[in-house]
């Protein structure tokens, strides 16, 4: 049994730990405390408001000037990359961008296809025609990576798309910038919010699970859906971790069924020589002797 049983523990372990890859989220700076922050970044930041969900009523234009609906990108089982910047940011969104591009560009999966991908502008000042230059810059960096929609908008539907999903940011006259931080929003396709990942680097595969795990495992292959089980999301470390109870789970379900396999048959083979009625092989009755002395 143990030798059986090995290698199923064994593959488990492995692909688990494929899956890992050597990083599973860039490293974020620790939180400060609000008494001690300075004025002017008081109110900036995220407030993880996970399991809540956005309003996907509010309407915006998109990169055409067209009048749409945030529900129009929740479509079947996909989830939702969102993503809130200003096309004319001269600094933080395009690190950003480039970031989000940067690991698209490595994965297999396609914006409109596996997921969908959704820029919202937090400038009211910013037009159509703005987003659709962006838009059409990545575009040419960026080519073949799916489809992208690059929103702008009235300031009271930016401000309560930005206050459901945590994300504060503010004018700064002094820099005549916005001053805000920068994360990517995974929503499900219900428009729940279903994890936060921070900064201007993205890992692939923390990626990756966290939108099959927004998606409730209806994307992904069988791979993904097992190395999600063997894991789980630390919100400390912002990264995924090994889920002992599931490997846990998954070694005494895999002891069962092999137990099943060797004791059955075993229990078939006993049954069978039981069984009133039935000869053994030499021809006698079950419990008749040879005579023999």
């Amino acid at each position: 049994m143990k030798r059986l049983l090995a290698p199923v523990l064994i593959v488990l372990t492995l692909v688990c730990a494929a899956g890992a890859g050597p990083a599973f989220a860039a490293k974020s700076a620790p939180g400060v405390p609000a008494d001690k922050m300075p004025d002017k970044l008081k109110g900036i930041g995220i407030t993880e408001r996970l399991g809540e969900k956005i309003d996907k009523t509010l309407t915006f234009k998109d990169e055409a000037g067209k009048d749409v609906q945030l529900s129009q990108y929740f479509v079947g089982d996909k989830p939702v990359f969102l993503s809130i910047v200003y096309y004319g940011c001269p600094n933080l969104c395009n690190y950003y961008l480039n970031g989000v591009f940067d690991v698209l560009k490595t994965s297999e999966w396609k914006a409109g296809k596996e997921f969908t991908f959704v820029v919202v502008s937090m400038d009211p000042t910013e037009t159509p025609e703005l987003a659709q230059a962006k838009k059409e810059t990545y575009q040419k960096e960026y080519p073949g990576l799916g489809e992208w929609h690059f929103l702008t908008g009235k300031e009271e539907n930016i401000k309560t798309l930005a206050s459901q999903v945590g994300f504060g940011y503010r004018w700064d006259d002094e820099t005549e910038q916005y001053a805000h931080s920068a994360a990517a929003f995974i929503l499900t396709p219900a428009g729940e919010i279903s994890r936060y990942l921070y900064g201007i680097l993205f890992d692939k595969t923390t990626l990756r699970l966290s939108l099959v795990e927004a998606s409730k495992s209806k994307i992904g292959t069988i791979i993904d859906k097992v190395i999600l089980f063997c894991f789980r999301f630390d919100p400390h470390a912002k990264k995924y971790s090994f889920y002992a109870y599931n490997i846990m789970r998954a070694s005494a379900g895999a002891t069962v069924v092999l137990l099943g396999l060797f004791l059955i048959p075993f229990w078939r083979r006993q049954r069978r020589v039981q069984l009133p009625g039935r000869r053994v092989r030499d021809g006698r009755e079950p419990g008749e002797t040879t005579g023999d002395v």
